[in-house]
Order: C-alpha cells, then structure tokens, then sequence
C-alpha cells in the first residue's frame, strides 16, 4: 500500500507545480503498480508536452552567445551569400531575410501613418566594412564604423535610415514593434533588427 500512497503523492505534487508554471497538460499515463504496458510515463509526458507546447514563430531565430542567429554565424560576418538575404521591398537594399521582412512591413506601416522611412545603407560584405571604416574611421575612435567582421551591417541586420524629424519620431515610437531598436549612440539614423 506503501507504494501507491507515495506514487499518488508524486502525481499530487506534480499537479501542482504544473498549475504553477504551465496550463494543465493531460497526460494519459498507461502504467500501472507492478506493470507495464504500453508506453513508459516519462515517454508519454514528453510526448504529451511536446504537442501542447505551441510552435515557436517562424521568425524566431535560434541565436549564439553573441546574440547572432546561428545560420549567419555559420556564415561569418560580411561573407553571408546572397541566398540568405532578402530585398527589402523594391528598395534594393538587402538584409537577412527576417529582418527584411520586418522592415518591408515597418516601412509599410510608417506609410499608413503618412510618415516616409528611407534607407540609405543595408547589408554590408566584409569588403565594404572595411572600405567604410577607412572612409569614416572606426567608431571606437570617434569615427562612425564598427571594426571590420564586427558591424550588425555585416550580419545583415541592420540598416542606416533616410529619417526627418516625423519618421525620427515615429521610429522611435514604432521601430520595435517591428523587431528594430536605435542601438548606436551618435548615429540616430542607425537601426539593428532584433529576432
């Protein structure tokens, strides 16, 4: 008796910790005391989970330790292939295709608002880092370019913006409901897409 009372009071507990940290899973065990037939519990809870649990959304992105998401980082900074990025709209301008697909949106809805949002500078190959940083000079030193291999341009993430002072303003209300945040102190017009 000893062994259902404790098996009772295990699926007791888990009862509760379930009402704490999750809406409540039914889960049809098919063991019995002393028995086993069909599938072991812990398989059938995994299996119980894993169908409850909602899907993640098709933009999120699985990211490493650096905040990149790993299909880029494969990759390398300024070397992604044309094949992972996107236009953005009939811009011309390129990103990672997530961020592109935002900003094509954002771009959209700025519009809606009467608010014109251009882009002046998008993806950027390791090439072009590094003709910028010679041109404008590394940011760490009071330039306006990140070292080249470490810009959020190179991963195809970020973008420069044509902004007036509306567009400034609705960006800054509006941009990260879109996945963009102004990230850059001194370069207002600099945006980075966050999956």
């Amino acid at each position: 008796m000893q062994g259902i009372t404790g098996i009772a009071g295990i699926a007791q507990r888990m009862s509760q910790i379930q009402a704490l940290v999750a809406p409540p899973v039914v889960v049809r065990a098919t063991t019995t005391v002393g028995a086993t037939t069909g599938t072991p519990f812990a398989d059938a809870l995994a299996a119980e989970v894993a169908r409850a649990t909602p899907p993640a959304p098709a933009s999120a992105a699985r990211l490493n330790g650096d905040g990149v998401p790993a299909e880029l980082a494969a990759y390398g900074n300024g070397k992604i292939p044309a094949s992972a990025l996107q236009e953005v709209g009939t811009t011309g301008h390129r990103l990672w295709a997530p961020a592109a697909q935002a900003l094509t949106g954002l771009i959209s809805a700025a519009a809606a608002d009467g608010v014109t949002v251009g882009i002046t500078d998008s993806y950027r190959s390791y090439e072009g880092q590094v003709d910028v940083a010679q041109r404008k000079g590394l940011y760490s030193q009071g330039g306006l370019a990140a070292a080249p291999g470490t810009s959020d341009h190179g991963w195809g993430m970020a973008v420069d913006l044509e902004l007036g002072s509306a567009a400034q303003a609705w960006m800054r209300a509006h941009g990260a409901e879109h996945g963009f945040v102004e990230d850059t102190p001194r370069e207002p017009w600099h945006w980075a897409y966050t999956p």
